[in-house]
């Protein structure tokens, strides 16, 4: 008998006997629960759920007709994903390539369970790195204010072309539209440094050091219209001091950007981000 692992997520107000129900469909299904979390928003009267569950392998259909019975009773929404099924994404990067080349490394480590389907870049190879893309097809869409209309449509092509489930900014240094920024909802992840909007515009770290701050960091969040306002998936912060210097800063900042985009990226594809309003529920490993 062939077994799959599949993840749900499911949200829906709160009410008692939800984990109970869950529990029940899925063991009368002859699914074995693996693993499964969940949160109470106490002050918006939601509830979130994941569970990890393996069993006789069958379509998602059929997975997710196991818990009609409490969608009926619930209202609730689900979410079925097969973990053998690793998610395609596409990544964008402009100048700089140091995150995107620390995702295709852990890509190709094992570390993110994704298939990338290719690279946009307004530049023609970012940061030079275009012997590094390990074959992936890259396509250069340079961008001016006349033409972003037309390039975004082109990066919508291509994302719906390869069926990508999740659009990964890797430092891609241009605004989204409105338009674009909402074809993508919930499946869009991008990187800034985590004292923005504090420090807006060019050269943030060179106004960090100006203003002599005591911390730098990064957040990946998730792209709305309203920009960098998304809901945020993971942060994280160093200390520096007055003898950091502003290439130090940017050493420095560029390795929490790497290690935030991937650990936003990670929590991700396992499934273990739900959009909560303008929050994020996440369920740590």
């Amino acid at each position: 008998m062939t077994q799959m692992r599949v993840v749900a997520r499911l949200t829906c107000a709160n009410a008692p006997g939800i984990v109970a129900c869950v529990a029940r469909s899925l063991a009368a299904a002859g699914f074995d629960i693996r693993d499964s979390q969940q949160f109470e928003d106490v002050e918006n009267d939601r509830f979130f759920m994941r569970v990890d569950f393996q069993g006789e392998a069958r379509d998602v259909d059929s997975i997710a007709a196991t818990l009609s019975e409490c969608v009926a009773r619930f209202g609730m929404e689900v979410d079925v994903a097969p973990c053998d099924r690793p998610k395609r994404v596409l990544l964008l990067a402009s100048r700089t390539d140091h995150c995107l080349l620390d995702l295709l490394h852990r890509w190709r480590d094992g570390e993110l369970a994704m298939e990338p389907i290719g690279i946009v870049s307004n530049h023609p190879h970012p940061g030079g790195s275009g012997g590094m893309l390990h074959g992936l097809p890259f396509h250069y869409l340079p961008v001016t204010a006349e033409t972003r209309e037309e390039q975004e449509r082109a990066i919508l092509a291509i994302a719906d072309a390869g069926q990508a489930d999740l659009v990964v900014l890797a430092r891609y240094m241009q605004i989204l539209s409105t338009n674009m920024a909402q074809a993508l909802a919930g499946r869009c992840i991008n990187i800034h440094h985590s004292f923005l909007p504090g420090f807006k515009g060019a050269r943030p770290y060179h106004q960090a050091h100006a203003r002599g701050v005591k911390m730098i960091g990064a957040t990946a969040h998730y792209v709305t219209a309203d920009l960098d306002e998304g809901p945020i998936i993971a942060q994280d912060a160093m200390p520096i001091s007055h003898a950091d210097d502003p290439a130090e800063l940017i050493r420095k900042g560029r390795d929490i950007e790497r290690r935030v985009l991937a650990r936003a990226l990670r929590l991700h594809l396992e499934g273990r981000v739900l959009i909560n309003g303008c929050r994020t529920v996440v369920f740590q490993s």
